[in-house]
């Protein structure tokens, strides 16, 4: 019998269970319960019923679960409410070092609007035992509930760190410590992470001290695994070191869903839900990530770059009481039916509808009153909104998951559309036009930002009302679009089949070939020693030259479920048809020019000197897209002077100087992605590394994507 992964997604208002076939990745199972924000056990409480309802559906045995992991948005909320502990710093530093001693004091960090994180703070000479006994039993008498230890230079030798925090461990407090969150420069940044990690430790290891206990008490013999913020997944027991890392988890879960159950390779990814929609890109099959910030401070922490928009499916319709026409449509939202208490009109049967009067209402103290409601005869009230819109213009497919009463809606349009003096459709299509407006500008900033290309750019709508948006959206903007398969669950379906993933980050001057394979080798032992495949782990090595920063990103499949394969290979056509539809091409304007055993590769006809490829896997997925690029082909032993001769060919020259492309290699199952690096030599050693102990006489596609200078 097939093993199952099972992947649980704590939202806002549902916490959402799946279980996954891991072979065929089919949806065996699947389970929704009300969010526990307020049970004493916090949103735990809710993860445990979540599971303990799915053991209990028939078919579903815990000796089957091959993988079990949970997204939260603990981390961010609490953040956010400044629900968080109180936290002191040890701040370690040498005889003479007052520039160390100015930069361990971190200033009070705002956490929301009325929330302030002001850090207690105790100096500690490194290598004085009694002195930093002397510090943590000041910041203990403080009533601190956690603290940070930190000194310059502490990534380099972090004995003195661990040293401060094996003693607060010892006094029953909770610590963490620089070299922890961060093994990069920078000590005020690494200490301010340190502090924010802090901050978050003692609500995120009681959940997920009591969320392991249930998984092993259901007889579920692999470890709970949790959603980072880049879209990977650690082993929980990571959580009582770095809880930090699980910040934006909740829509990381859907850009993994997107990524790994609609296989998206390019494009951007909106996920909508009842009150808000996150707009991501994912380029070339990664995610994109940017330096997160908390209260405006720059921490130590690489996030997914996801753009939240407060418009979504229960948007509500805002008008001017006095206004005519449509110049009284004044908004949509930000504040949506769930916050107001109201249902949506197009899920209120027609006949309760009949008769209804236009109000209008405050949904929350302090909001304006133009927010649009209906009231009923029974006293009972909904909204408009953009579901409504959308099912009454005709925009929500029949099985999507935002399908409602299109009858019910046009009653609802009719009804407000009258109070204003115009037409249902009318005033349901200005709706969207404005929602779409929202949307308009976070898809242009997200399109300069990646230099994405407009003509082949796809919208992918997640999340259960994604069809209420971005159909409408896309028809508007000129784009391309589709709505993800099971797209109501696509991050709990996410957090199922995400991968091991983990960061190695150092900061080296002019670093030298074997510092970068060394950097990658250490990203991959850490996936591997949490869990990962070592066949399977695929790495990212990034070099930042005005930073001295090399950064290898190593991310792999659990070993339990290791052997997961498709059941059914695409035929050629239906791979064929896969090319046409992601490079916008006719058929006949395709060619086969490479392959290995699993892997197509399709090219377009040349144009100057270039063609555009893409890359097809045996199951008919486009793992890759490449535009403006070349190919060659050679055998693993002849990497080292091909690769250096193709780089040479494929390097641009500009006024700001030379940019070498993008590499990757294409082989058996495998598509190594070698970066967009700044160094021949750094490309040709990883290359080297990543063929290390194949055949000789394998053959390798390089793939090489020009980059402007």
């Amino acid at each position: 019998m097939n093993a199952l992964r099972v992947g649980i997604d704590v939202g806002g208002t549902f916490t959402d269970v799946v279980a996954v076939d891991a072979t065929t990745r089919e949806i065996v199972a699947r389970i929704k319960v009300p969010t526990t924000h307020t049970a004493a056990e916090g949103v735990a409480a809710g993860i445990v019923e979540g599971l303990q309802r799915l053991l209990a559906t028939p078919g579903i045995d815990a000796e089957r679960i091959g993988f079990i992991a949970h997204s939260t948005t603990q981390a961010t909320n609490a953040l956010l409410e400044g629900d968080v502990a109180r936290v002191g710093i040890v701040a370690l530093h040498g005889r003479f070092d007052p520039f160390a001693r100015a930069q361990l004091r971190v200033p009070p960090i705002r956490l929301g609007e009325n929330a302030v994180l002001a850090p207690h703070l105790s100096y500690a000479r490194t290598g004085d035992g009694a002195a930093l006994a002397r510090a943590v039993e000041q910041l203990e008498s403080l009533g601190v509930e956690a603290i940070a230890a930190s000194e310059a230079f502490g990534v380099d030798h972090p004995v003195y760190e661990r040293q401060a925090t094996a003693l607060v461990r010892e006094r029953g407090l909770h610590a963490t410590s620089g070299h922890e969150v961060s093994s990069m420069y920078g000590l005020r940044a690494r200490t301010r992470t340190a502090v924010l990690n802090a901050a978050i430790l003692p609500t995120m290891v009681r959940t997920a001290e009591m969320t392991a206990a249930a998984v092993e008490r259901a007889g579920i013999g692999v470890p709970l695994m949790i959603m980072r913020s880049d879209g990977g997944v650690m082993d929980v027991r990571e959580v009582a070191r770095r809880p930090i890392l699980t910040m934006l988890s909740g829509p990381a879960a859907g850009i993994a869903g997107a990524l790994l159950h609609e296989n998206v390779t390019d494009g951007i990814f909106i996920e909508v839900g009842g009150t808000s929609a996150d707009c991501s890109v994912i380029r070339r099959g990664l995610p994109q990530m940017r330096p997160a910030r908390v209260g405006g401070h720059r921490t130590m922490l690489r996030t997914l770059d996801v753009r939240t928009l407060a418009i979504a499916g229960g948007s509500l319709l805002r008008l001017d009481p006095r206004g005519r026409g449509l110049g009284a449509l004044r908004d949509v939202g930000p504040r949506s039916a769930h916050i107001a208490g109201l249902g949506y009109a197009s899920f209120t049967p027609p006949a309760a509808l009949r008769g209804a009067t236009v109000t209008f209402v405050r949904p929350q103290p302090g909001d304006p009153d133009d927010y649009v409601a209906l009231e009923l005869a029974d006293g009972s009230r909904c909204g408009l909104t953009p579901t409504c819109a959308a099912n009454l213009l005709g925009y929500v497919p029949l099985e999507a998951f935002a399908r409602a009463d299109a009858e019910s809606a046009r009653i609802a349009f009719g009804l407000a559309g009258e109070r204003i003096g115009c037409s249902a459709e009318v005033l349901a299509r200005a709706l969207l036009d404005r929602a779409t407006g929202k949307l308009r500008a976070a898809i242009e900033e997200l399109i300069d930002d990646y230099e994405l290309d407009p003509r082949t750019l796809e919208l992918v709508g997640g999340g259960g009302a994604a069809a209420a948006l971005v159909p409408f959206a896309a028809e508007r903007l000129h784009f391309e679009h589709r709505i993800a398969r099971d797209a109501e669950v696509i991050s709990p379906l996410g957090v199922a089949l995400a991968l091991v993933r983990d960061v190695v980050e150092r900061t080296i001057p002019s670093p030298t070939p074997e510092d970068v394979i060394a950097v990658r080798r250490e990203a991959i032992e850490r996936v591997v020693a949490a869990g990962a495949a070592p066949e399977l782990v695929e790495t990212v090595v990034e070099i930042d030259t005005r930073r001295n920063l090399v950064r290898a990103t190593a991310s792999g499949a659990t070993a339990t479920v290791a052997g997961e394969r498709a059941l059914r290979e695409a035929s050629e056509d239906e791979r064929l048809a896969a090319a046409v539809r992601a490079l916008r091409v006719p058929a006949a304007a395709l060619e086969r020019a490479a392959g290995t055993e699993s892997l197509a590769v399709y090219l377009t006809e040349p144009r100057r000197g270039t063609r555009d490829a893409c890359v097809v896997d045996a199951a008919g997925v486009v793992r890759l897209t490449a535009l403006r690029m070349k190919l060659h082909s050679v055998k693993a032993g002849a990497i080292e002077n091909a690769l250096a001769g193709a780089l040479e060919d494929a390097t641009s020259f500009g006024d700001v100087g030379r940019a070498l492309p993008e590499v990757y290699l294409v082989y058996r199952r495998r598509i190594a992605n070698l970066g967009a690096l700044a160094e021949a030599a750094h490309v040709v050693a990883l290359a080297q590394e990543e063929l290390r102990g194949l055949d000789p006489a394998t053959q390798v596609h390089i793939v090489l994507v020009q980059r402007r200078a």
